[in-house]
């Protein structure tokens, strides 16, 4: 049997056009391993606008029913030629029902799952059965309940495998961050929290969250020294990326590991790390080189974090994210569009500037 529908896709061409647009599309039953799930909730996450917009100008693009034409930065095209020509659909996660299943995914064939297509923004959509995860909950919670669930454990499991003990979190009162706040309390991991402003700072605090700063006060450095140096968090997670944060953090935990040490000209020997996870800011990283030389900058996604951990340990993430999906690892959204909606200037304009509390779920329209 045959589904109709439409899907979404995301084409860069050589000269910077960018052209997201709305197919029509069928699907056909899916191969042995897989499942077509009828999409009935997907979240736009960050991770999924690097695809979709990337750095395009949408505040002068072309908007017409289902389709936006934008310029891409000639650099970003450069960066991206790769992808040239190529019409790409989107949407890393989703949940709905199971409407047909390949050889040796009868069991799940009629359930409600949440998966990651990679391809969600559609009617339809192919997921591999062994990443699907049945549920109860409602299309809008378990659509969300891989990519933010699974990065915010694996943020304490990675603290875990490298041997630190708290954590520093960046812009933390996205869904994520609050996750993360949730797990943190309930697992006794000590998590210092940065936030932009002093709502986010009382959203935090009502979570039950002990530190909790705000980047924009003038004693902010000082406030984060002491935090760390009472935490002894010496991991940090930065999902900004660009301007001078995450040397701000590695400035702040050689300062705290410092503290009543003997002076050395190469600096404190604790080790620091923080990871960017993210590009909320798409300027470069500045380092103001304050912190000496035991340190380290790096890059955290998670699909490599997850082969790295093993599947034992995704597994207990997994069922942990299945057991508390409506409590710890519960969802929020600004608004709900359908495939039409999430392609109009005023929509774009919203989910496109990534602010916390803003996010955007996708309901496909029949």
């Amino acid at each position: 049997m045959a589904y109709t529908g439409k899907q979404l896709t995301t084409q860069l061409d050589a000269d910077g056009t960018l052209t997201l647009q709305l197919n029509d599309k069928t699907w056909d039953e899916p191969k042995p391993g897989q499942v077509l799930v009828k999409v009935e909730a997907s979240p736009i996450n960050p991770s999924d606008l690097g695809l979709l917009l990337a750095s395009a100008d949408t505040e002068n693009a072309q908007y017409s029913p289902g389709k936006i034409v934008a310029k891409m930065p000639d650099n970003a095209t450069r960066a991206m030629k790769s992808r040239h020509g190529m019409a790409m659909p989107a949407g890393n996660e989703a949940a709905g029902t199971v409407v047909a299943a390949g050889d040796g995914a009868e069991a799940l064939l009629g359930k409600r799952v949440a998966c990651v297509p990679g391809s969600a923004y559609a009617n339809y959509a192919y997921a591999d059965a062994a990443m699907c995860m049945p549920v109860e909950a409602s299309a809008a919670q378990a659509a969300s309940s891989f990519v933010n669930p699974m990065t915010a454990l694996g943020f304490v499991e990675t603290m875990k495998l490298e041997g630190f003990t708290g954590i520093v979190h960046a812009a933390a009162a996205s869904n994520l961050g609050q996750m993360l706040v949730k797990i943190c309390l309930e697992d006794g991991v000590p998590l210092v929290n940065i936030v932009r402003s002093e709502d986010q700072v009382a959203l935090l605090k009502d979570l039950g969250a002990t530190h909790v700063l705000n980047m924009t006060d003038a004693d902010f450095m000082p406030k984060l020294i002491d935090a760390i140096a009472e935490t002894k968090a010496m991991l940090g997670f930065d999902p900004i990326g660009g301007g001078t944060l995450a040397g701000q953090i590695l400035t702040a935990m050689e300062a705290a590991a410092s503290r009543g040490a003997a002076f050395s000209r190469y600096g404190s020997s604790e080790a620091k790390k923080v990871y960017i996870y993210g590009a909320l800011d798409l300027g470069p990283t500045i380092l103001n080189r304050a912190f000496g030389l035991t340190w380290d900058l790096a890059g955290w996604l998670l699909t490599p974090f997850m082969g790295k951990a093993g599947m034992e340990v995704v597994g207990r993430m997994r069922a942990r994210v299945a057991k508390d999906l409506t409590t710890t690892f519960a969802s929020y959204y600004k608004a709900e569009v359908s495939l039409e909606g999430m392609l109009t200037k005023k929509a774009v304009s919203e989910y496109n500037a990534r602010r916390t509390g803003e996010k955007y779920l996708v309901v496909p329209a029949d």
